[in-house]
């Protein structure tokens, strides 16, 4: 039996809501319009990047302007982000991923962001290699909240929703975990706060890496457990 963890990037791996203000109001000059508040910008991080220049804009997601939009953000992306990757890992990220894996959880992202970006973010980062799987926005037609992208990890790597744990800082991930019938470990160090993030029901609430790293540990241990207990039973009953 297969045990999987999907998680956020964003807010929950890598501590990127601030250059993420940064890199939109960077884009927004670009464009020639005056940036949003920072805190508007902040309330949209977790969407898809069309629904939220289109949201912050007043525009149509598909038109031109957000298009132009969307474009800026991904050049200064490059700039901004990236050469920083590593130093904005929460503390225990890589640590806490390692050690999934060697207890034979399978990991993988389920991201808002774009795959190309999200895929850059990871190998910038270091982390790449952790993950047997990363889903992007562009790779779904239905980004979070919908389930669809949980549903694609779940389908990918051939884990029942069962088995598996999404891990994220926004009720958009929460959502999407319970709409694919999957579990669900909201963190408070990201974007939404405690109460937010409890409006969507969350399994477990954290308030740090390691808290999800045990939490994960504790669950394997958990199912493995029940699993011998209804050997033993069966053996018995023979």
């Amino acid at each position: 039996m297969s045990h999987l963890t999907v998680f956020d990037l964003d807010g929950t791996l890598v501590d990127t809501p601030r250059a993420i203000v940064e890199t939109f109001t960077a884009a927004f000059g670009a464009l020639g319009v005056a940036a949003p508040r920072p805190a508007a910008i902040r309330a949209t991080i977790g969407l898809p990047l069309e629904r939220a220049f289109g949201d912050l804009l007043a525009a149509a997601p598909d038109g031109e302007l957000v298009t132009h939009a969307v474009r800026h953000y991904q050049r200064l992306y490059k700039e901004i982000i990236l050469p920083r990757a590593r130093e904005l890992l929460f503390p225990g990220v890589t640590e806490g991923l390692d050690e999934l894996r060697a207890r034979g959880i399978a990991l993988a992202v389920a991201t808002s962001k774009f795959y190309a970006s999200a895929d850059a973010l990871l190998r910038s980062a270091g982390l790449r290699d952790r993950f047997a799987l990363v889903v992007g926005a562009d790779q779904v037609s239905r980004p979070k909240p919908d389930p669809e992208s949980g549903l694609l990890v779940l389908r990918t790597l051939g884990v029942a929703a069962r088995h598996a744990v999404v891990v994220g800082d926004t009720t958009h991930d929460i959502h999407m975990a319970g709409a694919a019938s999957m579990r669900s470990i909201a963190v408070t160090y990201g974007v939404h706060g405690a109460a937010e993030l409890a409006t969507a029901s969350p399994t477990w609430v954290v308030g740090t890496f390691a808290e999800v790293v045990a939490r994960l540990g504790a669950e394997l241990a958990n199912s493995t457990h029940g699993i011998e207990v209804g050997r033993e039973k069966e053996e018995l009953a023979g």
